[in-house]
């Protein structure tokens, strides 16, 4: 098993979920990471986001708060590889799910990427054996990878924002205080 000091969970967090926390806990434990960073990116280049940036983080902060070691930024890098260069993390693990790590060589400069971090994959349901295979072989610095197996938990922030559109409750799909926080700002009540 791989341990480092530093955790880094990237994304869109539009809305962060029960998923997202899983996942970052499944990555604190395996990895015994002292930090974790969460960078919510402000302008995804793959993605549009419905809510600010500035919302985003809160929404993020007051996801992960409770967990040890939590740090938050907000990342004006559209690409990963980007805010790893300018960061250049020591001793850093980046955390994604299984269906990141399938589209990784989609990534702008994944060999890059690696040579600034490893990743820590966390092995999931839900991704085809095919497409794991296919992306593990054709990963540049295969060593530069740990997996890592986690609870599935079955929800996406495009679920949770086409729910409360509908007035639905999300109550299982986020964490308390960031539904409080969503219906405290308003947010993604219009459809998408």
């Amino acid at each position: 098993m791989a341990v480092a000091q530093l955790g880094i969970l990237g994304g869109v967090f539009d809305p962060p979920h029960v998923g997202h926390v899983a996942l970052a806990q499944a990555a604190i434990e395996h990895f015994r990471l002292e930090r974790l960073l969460v960078l919510v990116v402000a302008n995804p280049g793959h993605k549009r986001a419905t809510s600010s940036a500035q919302a985003r983080l809160e929404l993020a902060r007051l996801a992960f708060s409770d967990l040890r070691g939590a740090e938050f930024e907000l990342d004006p890098h559209p690409r990963t590889v980007d805010s790893l260069e300018e960061r250049r993390p020591k001793d850093a693990i980046f955390i994604v799910g299984s269906d990141e790590f399938a589209d990784f060589m989609r990534w702008k400069e994944p060999e890059r990427v690696l040579e600034l971090v490893r990743l820590g994959v966390a092995m999931r349901p839900g991704v085809p054996d095919g497409r794991m295979r296919d992306a593990r072989a054709r990963v540049p610095a295969p060593d530069r990878i740990s997996f890592f197996e986690m609870e599935p938990v079955p929800v996406s922030s495009s679920e949770v924002r086409k729910r409360i559109a509908a007035g639905e409750p999300i109550d299982e799909l986020v964490p308390p205080k960031v539904a409080e926080a969503i219906t405290r700002l308003g947010l993604y009540q219009n459809a998408e």
